[in-house]
C-alpha cells in the first residue's frame, strides 16, 4: 500500500516545528510497511482532485497568509474542500487552520477570506498566547502541544472543537475550546510538532487515508513507549508553568 501526503504551502507556511508532523506521518506509515510519498504544493500550483490521500497545512506569518489566501480562494480551495467532504483526512495548524475557516481579520490590511471548511472565524488580538498547552479530547484523550498565536478563533454552531483546554489559552482564551473538527479534518493551534507526541491523532489520519484509498484496513499497532513518555513530559512541563 502507498499513501501520498500533500504538504500544502510547505515552503512558505512552516514554523515552530510544523515539519515534524509530515515526518511523523511518513515514518509511522513506513514502520508499518506502507510506502509514503510527500509532495509539497506551493502558491500557483494546482491541486489535482483524487491525487492525494492526506493533507497537512502548517502555520505562517501574516505576510505569507496574504499570498496563500489569494491562492486558496479559487479552484484550489474548492478542490480541497471537496476532498475533505469526500473523506480525505487533513491536519492544519495555526495559519492553515485560520484560512480553513470563514475569514481571518489581521491587525493591518484587508480581511483575508478562508475557504469555509470550518464554521469558524479568526480575528487578530493584541495579546500573544505563548506556552505549553494541554487539551482533553473525547476522541484522542490527552493532547499536548505548544501554542504561539495572537489570532482569536471562534467556532460557529456548525463546528465542534478538538477538545477542552486544561492548560493554556486555546482558540481564543475565553471559551475554553481548542481546535476544530469536521469529518476527518482537524484544525488547531498546537505547534511543537503535534503528531510525534500525539500518535493517536497521527494514526487517525493515516487510518482515514487508508480506508478512503483501499477500503476496510486495520492499522497494525506500534510500540509508542517513547511517544507516551514525551507526552507525559510535556504535560508535566505544562502543569509546572501554570
Amino acid at each position: 500500500m502507498k499513501l501520498t501526503i500533500c504538504w500544502l504551502y510547505g515552503s512558505t507556511m512552516n514554523i515552530y516545528g510544523d515539519r515534524g508532523n509530515v515526518l511523523a506521518l511518513a515514518q509511522r506509515c513506513r514502520w508499518r510497511g506502507i510506502e509514503a510519498e510527500v509532495v509539497t504544493l506551493g502558491v500557483g500550483e494546482p491541486l489535482e482532485a483524487g491525487r492525494y490521500d492526506l493533507f497537512f497545512w502548517g502555520g505562517g506569518q501574516d505576510r505569507e497568509q496574504v499570498a496563500v489566501a489569494a491562492d486558496i480562494s479559487g479552484p484550489k480551495g474548492e478542490v480541497l474542500r471537496a476532498e475533505v467532504e469526500a473523506g480525505a483526512p487533513l491536519l492544519a495548524v495555526c495559519g492553515g487552520y485560520q484560512l480553513l475557516g470563514r475569514f481571518y481579520r489581521p491587525h493591518d490590511g484587508p480581511e483575508l477570506p478562508g475557504i469555509g471548511l470550518f464554521d469558524a472565524w479568526t480575528i487578530a488580538g493584541h495579546e500573544r498566547f505563548i506556552g505549553n498547552i494541554v487539551v482533553d479530547s473525547d476522541e484522542f484523550g490527552e493532547v499536548v502541544g505548544f501554542e504561539n498565536h495572537s489570532g482569536r478563533t471562534y467556532l460557529g454552531p456548525g463546528a465542534r472543537p478538538l477538545g477542552r483546554v486544561r492548560v493554556g489559552r486555546g482558540n481564543n482564551g475565553e471559551d475554553g475550546t481548542e481546535g476544530c473538527r469536521h469529518r476527518n479534518a482537524i484544525g488547531c493551534y498546537l505547534h511543537g510538532a503535534l503528531l510525534p507526541k500525539n500518535p493517536a491523532i497521527a494514526d487517525f489520519l493515516i487510518a482515514a487515508a487508508l480506508r478512503r484509498r483501499y477500503g476496510d484496513v486495520t492499522l497494525s499497532p506500534l510500540d509508542d513507549t517513547v511517544e507516551s513518555a514525551a507526552r507525559a513530559s510535556a504535560v508535566r512541563r505544562a502543569v509546572g508553568t501554570r
